[in-house]
């Protein structure tokens, strides 16, 4: 019998996949388990030193197979780096996952990161740069996801009461 996580969150960066994945996990008894700290653990390095010194080919491949390790070794909950719904495999990979799309609009963005140039694809015009990767990519945060969840306004424990309402859990 293989691993199913119990939660997959997904959702942009800054959006508070990490912070509210460790209160799930917590609440749920399970263990937490983030694809961009697996990259960096494996690496040894930063993913903005990965972006700069290999490129986002070399980082996506790096991050598809983090993630399809942790979706099959991984029974508590999972989140995954803003970037990885934008791969073919992992969007077919998380059909068969229960997964929440944590939502917030760029105002929350700003407010949250401040759209810092340590995010690498926010190097220039952050608030111009997120809202196309948000136009990018929020139709593929809705493909794979059964559920939405608006962090807007909400702290951290809000947000993770909600995921677990919305799931009935």
């Amino acid at each position: 019998m293989s691993v199913v996580p119990v939660i997959v969150l997904v959702g942009p960066m800054g959006v508070g996949k990490s912070t509210v994945g460790g209160l799930l996990a917590e609440r749920l008894g399970v263990v937490y388990r983030d694809t961009d700290e697996d990259i960096v653990a494996g690496e040894g390095r930063a993913i903005a030193e990965i972006f700069v010194d290999e490129g986002e080919a070399a980082f996506r491949e790096l991050e598809r197979r983090s993630v399809r390790r942790a979706l099959a070794e991984h029974g508590g909950v999972v989140a995954l780096g803003g970037g990885a719904v934008l791969d073919g495999e992992t969007r077919a990979l998380l059909s068969e996952h229960r997964v929440v799309y944590l939502s917030m609009d760029v105002e929350e963005a700003v407010r949250r990161t401040g759209l810092n140039a340590a995010r690498p694809l926010l190097a220039v015009d952050p608030r111009r740069q997120w809202r196309e990767l948000m136009e990018a990519r929020r139709h593929l945060y809705e493909e794979v996801a059964v559920a939405v969840v608006a962090t807007d306004g909400r702290t951290p424990e809000e947000v993770a009461q909600a995921v677990l309402d919305v799931l009935e859990l």
